[in-house]
């Protein structure tokens, strides 16, 4: 008999490793299918939620924001790179280029979630996959709502609700409730609302935690 869980990923469209963290949880996932079950929802996080409409050449953006070098960020990219393709997902190998901004891909996240678990999950990898694979604007209404006809969902509805504030304080108020809870780095991966995993963990890590908390507070 398995046990179920239920997995909170909070993270941000912008961070490559949440990219690397959500392959993984994926693939430990299949490794207890039958032992343990999940219920995955994605909650919002935002890396950078003063960044304007222009977005942010990449490198200057981290240059600022953490003072690294054009070759760190290389160095660094090229290990996230290989960590994507051990997850199966496939990284610009030149970058992005641009910071852009997220929010409105939360606001389609939330709406997704509505539909679906499913919807929600696979909206999710698309718009990972358009920013870091392969490096669109994902805070262009066209972009975004590609992303949404890509998955299944409608276009026209995706176009209407970036065209208005729907969803707009649902999503402030779930990024308010997560920082309270003293998320300040993603991906964060909350089970049951008790236990934590930081970070984009390799597959072997989760699954071993996955477990131990199937098991029981004792074993956790």
């Amino acid at each position: 008999m398995s046990t179920t869980l239920q997995i909170d990923f909070v993270s941000d469209v912008a961070c490559p490793w949440c990219a690397v963290g959500l392959g993984a949880l994926e693939q430990a996932l299949a490794q207890l299918d039958g032992e343990v079950q999940a219920t995955l929802q994605f909650q919002p996080f935002e890396l950078n939620p003063t960044m304007g409409p222009g977005g942010q050449d990449m490198t200057e953006h981290l240059t600022e924001k953490y003072g690294s070098t054009p070759e760190q960020q290389a160095q660094i990219r090229e290990t996230i790179r290989q960590r994507g393709a051990e997850v199966g997902f496939t990284f610009k190998p030149e970058g992005r280029g641009r910071i852009w901004n997220t929010f409105d891909a939360h606001r389609l996240l939330h709406w997704a979630g509505l539909q679906g678990a499913e919807q929600q999950r696979a909206l999710k990898k698309e718009l990972l996959a358009a920013y870091h694979g392969r490096a669109e604007n994902v805070s262009d209404p066209d972009v975004l709502a590609r992303c949404c006809a890509a998955v299944g969902l409608d276009e026209d509805q995706a176009h209407a609700i970036l065209a208005s504030e729907d969803y707009a304080l649902e999503v402030r108020q779930a990024e308010q409730l997560w920082q309270g809870s003293g998320i300040r780095s993603v991906p964060a991966v909350v089970i049951n609302r008790q236990y934590l995993i930081s970070g984009g963990q390799p597959a072997a890590v989760f699954e071993d935690a996955l477990r131990k908390i199937a098991a029981g507070p004792a074993a956790a």
